[in-house]
């Protein structure tokens, strides 16, 4: 029996190892934890008309044991173990109604400071789980928008700020234990340089050339002796909304661009954008970058917040990482150093696939519910229970998570308030008539408005079925009904025929063709100053033709391309100098 129960170990074994290769979770077994963007909390609907919700310039600090993140326009804080589940803080002792707030920890007390164009006030807490807070200094020496502070090893205070199509970032020492005094002037630190920086250009895909770029949402981080000055540009409402860094030796400068920019970038995929926010290490010492994706379809200041996970090169060079930036990831519970350590391989079932509900509103059809763009959505007739989506994906398909993106459809809801719920089931089916329930959120006291659901266990089905029970306001309406897991099929063909051409009066500006793929959902083109770092992407669903003016005029690049559909990726082999 011994010898018996040692065979079955070890076979055990090799088929557990054999199943989770690239960190594909075997059937039956517990999958990783994971999380998926937009993050999933509870965005608060905004005080003024239109009525639409928002988060937006993210501030995460770590304290006593746990992460806080602060955003604008919030009516409270959250708090965090893991980065995955969070609980919502609601105060009215600190100014949560502001913009762009900071946090940070010094010794056993956390300050917090938000936008204020008249008087910045400085507040202070020894219990932010409390929600208690009291003014540290009631008026700091200037007034600052967009404001970071930045605590060195060698325990000086720095405070950073800008939010201007003029003016610059500003940065200077603080005394925190003389009343917050500032030490010296404030110096100006950056300034926009659109003629050389494609990024820093305005628009969704950098082409408003006659406009002066945002510059602003400061943020320091020192890594390896070296000070990272980060910043966002060209603007909130832009799918280019992205971080840019400069370098330095000292807190204050002097700073110089680095070479890969943005740092943190993405233009494309279901939640554009990626820019004011922050870069953090986890407990496992792991990099992260929150920053801001747009929705801007209600209002400019529509938006969302997204979690990527970011690196330092030996090179000492700072990037995030955001392909597939908005398909499951896993959250890593030791020190990981690639991507592809926190890639489940879980693809997108549901681009494009039919869809199947109870009402529509003529201008808001079902094929706006699976097109991969968060700016548009799908509403029913009603916010009645009963109304219904059917996503049909074609075949039976083996489904690892499933993320639901409520949309604010003729709400009339404003600010925090009690008994604002999204109640609904959801079923799958392998024949549209015999159901089982996923997952049942008829009883949920909450209204997070992009739940993610992973699965414990993988399940193979061909239809999901949504179905309302009761929705804060307005009607039932979805920006998008995705779905992940593995389809179980080919991978696409390789890509052929990449050409690279670089336009010759505008050097910000590349284009780039490639034959298409028959079998590919969609590509994404990376790409980099150094061919062996090709750290930038840029994602496309059936398009063969892309035109990126988010480079450096003084730099050249490298590029590749990879396709993916519903059975994985298929790496890019060539690659491509444009000079």
């Amino acid at each position: 029996m011994k010898t018996i129960n040692r065979i079955t170990i070890f076979l055990t074994l090799i088929y557990c190892l054999a199943g989770c290769k690239n960190n594909e979770p075997e059937a039956g077994a517990d999958t990783p934890l994971t999380f998926c963007n937009p993050v999933d909390i509870s965005y608060r609907f905004c005080l003024d008309e239109p009525s639409r919700r928002e988060a937006a310039d993210p501030s995460m600090v770590w304290f006593r044991d746990r992460y806080f993140l602060f955003a604008s326009k919030s009516g409270g804080y959250w708090h965090s173990h893991d980065l995955v589940s969070w609980t919502l803080v609601e105060t009215d002792q600190i100014p949560v109604e502001e913009y762009a707030p900071t946090a940070v920890a010094i010794e056993d007390t956390l300050y917090f400071l938000a936008s204020s164009n008249e008087k910045s006030t400085l507040y202070k807490s020894g219990d932010p789980l409390g929600g208690k807070w009291s003014v540290a200094r009631e008026q700091l020496e200037r007034p600052v928008w967009d404001p970071a502070f930045f605590l060195d090893d060698d325990k000086r205070l720095y405070l950073y700020w800008g939010c201007s199509n003029v003016n610059p970032i500003y940065g200077v020492e603080v005394d925190y234990k003389n009343n917050f005094a500032f030490i010296g002037k404030p110096s100006e630190l950056i300034h926009a340089d659109t003629a050389h920086f494609g990024w820093e250009v305005p628009g969704d895909n950098n082409t408003l050339k006659k406009q002066a770029p945002w510059i602003e949402g400061a943020w320091v981080n020192k890594i390896n002796g070296k000070y990272y000055l980060q910043y966002a540009g060209p603007g909130t409402e832009y799918k280019s909304y992205s971080d840019g860094v400069y370098v330095g030796d000292s807190p204050l400068g002097p700073f110089t661009i680095q070479a890969h920019n943005p740092f943190a970038y993405k233009p494309g995929g279901f939640a554009a954008g990626a820019g004011h926010g922050g870069t953090f290490m986890d407990v496992y010492k792991n990099y992260w970058h929150i920053g801001t994706s747009t929705i801007s379809q209600k209002h400019m200041f529509e938006r969302r917040l997204g979690l990527y996970p970011a690196y330092v090169d030996e090179q000492g060079i700072l990037y995030a990482t955001t392909k597939y930036g908005d398909y499951p990831l896993i959250m890593p519970k030791r020190k990981v150093n690639s991507f592809e350590e926190i890639f489940p391989g879980w693809m997108l079932l549901s681009y494009n696939k039919n869809v199947t509900v109870s009402s529509s509103i003529d201008s808001l059809p079902v094929t706006f519910m699976t097109d991969e763009d968060i700016r548009t959505y799908w509403a029913a007739q009603s916010g009645k229970s009963g109304e219904h989506a059917i996503l049909d994906l074609g075949k039976a398909m083996d489904v690892y998570a499933v993320q639901i993106n409520f949309a604010e459809h003729d709400t009339k809801i404003f600010g925090r308030q009690n008994n604002l719920f999204h109640r609904y089931t959801l079923e799958y089916s392998d024949n549209s008539t015999d159901w089982t329930m996923l997952t049942d959120q008829s009883k949920s006291e909450s209204d997070k408005s992009h739940p993610y659901f992973p699965l414990k266990q993988k399940v193979q089905c061909r239809y999901i079925k949504l179905t309302n029970i009761q929705v804060p306001g307005g009607n039932f309406a979805i920006s998008g009904f995705r779905v992940f897991g593995k389809g179980n099929g080919d991978l696409p063909a390789k890509i052929t025929n990449l050409q690279v051409k670089r336009n010759a009066s505008d050097k910000r500006s590349v284009t780039l063709t490639w034959d298409k793929s028959a079998t590919a959902t969609g590509y994404v083109i990376s790409y980099g100053v150094n061919k062996t770092n090709l750290y930038q992407s840029y994602m496309v669903y059936t398009d063969t033709t892309v035109t990126i003016n988010s480079l450096n005029a003084n730099e050249k690049y490298y590029f590749t391309i990879e396709a993916f559909n519903e059975s994985g990726i298929t790496r890019g082999e060539e690659i491509v100098e444009a000079l």
